[in-house]
């Protein structure tokens, strides 16, 4: 496989073994969710101020009002953050 179809292969089996923790398992409830980014990503919790500010951002990937996060709003997430980073990495 390509280096790309590993990183999206990961990012698919992240998901999905995360998502398997609770209730449905095509979707992360907040709990999943929130144990997901503090240990796929804690350098984005640690620069978190507050739980309200995480909270706030969980929140925010719920784009259809489902209290649950599927697959394509966590994509989004991870297209944001790469595109962050890579802005920051490019432009410094």
């Amino acid at each position: 496989m390509t280096q790309l179809e590993v990183a999206m292969t990961i990012l698919m089996k992240t998901f999905d073994s995360y998502a398997a923790m609770e209730g449905n398992k095509d979707t992360l409830n907040k709990t999943e969710a929130k144990l997901l980014l503090e240990k796929e990503l804690p350098g984005l919790i640690a620069e978190a101020k507050n739980q309200a500010e995480v909270d706030k951002m969980l929140q925010s990937l719920d784009f259809n009002g489902d209290s649950e996060v599927d697959f394509n709003e966590f994509v989004v997430l991870i297209a944001a953050l790469a595109c962050a980073c890579h802005d920051r990495c490019t432009h410094t």
